[in-house]
């Protein structure tokens, strides 16, 4: 089956070239694409697309602001942030609000593509200049005592720490052996604990943890 997107850009150049790409390449449907962030907050929840592609200096309510207000009746869909914004600041503001990746629009077609596919299957696709940021931005972070991680059991902590490293949920469910089913329920169960929302958040409640487990992805 087809991985249905959505977009949401106020360029109308950048729109007309996503549009392209998507409705030509195989194993993509584009569902719909808005303007701005007001289309989009009042269409988007009747379209459910799988993966939406979210600019962030949007005319009007900023993308990350709409990210924010739609998550909560998007719950299955993945924000996919394609901005020129490079900051920390936006970079966090983005993953803090339900975003589960995040993307320079200088990004190739191919690695869009390959980016769309990933978060779908619940990767964290980030362009590699951005990736380099956010474990910059952990590294200087000093640990302190986060509530609800002590309420996490160790199974829990596990899968917590296999979402930091970005595993999909299928590469989660392989490696511990347990069914796609069983890892959603525990992810469910972490954020209630940890009263989050998205992968986002709880990685950044994981980062001042210590000694989680590390898990290597199986060679095929």
């Amino acid at each position: 089956m087809s991985i249905t997107v959505s977009i949401i850009e106020d360029d109308s150049n950048v729109r007309t070239i996503l549009t392209d790409w998507i409705t030509r390449a195989e194993g993509f449907e584009l569902v719909s694409q808005y303007p701005s962030a007001d289309k989009a907050l009042s269409k988007l929840p009747e379209d459910k697309p799988e993966v939406i592609l979210v600019d962030i200096n949007l005319c009007g309510e900023s993308g990350i602001a709409c990210v924010r207000e739609l998550k909560p009746s998007l719950p299955e869909s993945q924000f996919l942030m394609l901005t020129v914004f490079e900051d920390g600041d936006h970079i966090f503001d983005a993953l803090t609000a339900g975003a589960s990746g995040y993307l320079l629009k200088r990004t190739p077609r191919e690695e869009l593509l390959a980016a769309i596919r990933e978060v779908h299957s619940g990767g964290s696709p980030m362009t590699s200049y951005i990736a380099r940021r956010v474990v910059s931005f952990f590294q200087k972070q000093t640990p302190s005592p986060l509530s609800g991680l002590e309420q996490l059991t160790a199974r829990e902590k596990e899968i917590l720490g296999l979402l930091a490293q970005g595993f999909a949920y299928k590469e989660m469910a392989d490696a511990l052996q347990i069914s796609i089913g069983t890892i959603n329920t525990h992810v469910l169960r972490i954020y209630q604990k940890l009263h989050v929302s998205s992968r986002g958040e709880a990685v950044a409640k994981f980062v001042p943890l210590r000694g989680l487990p590390q898990i290597k992805q199986k060679k095929t």
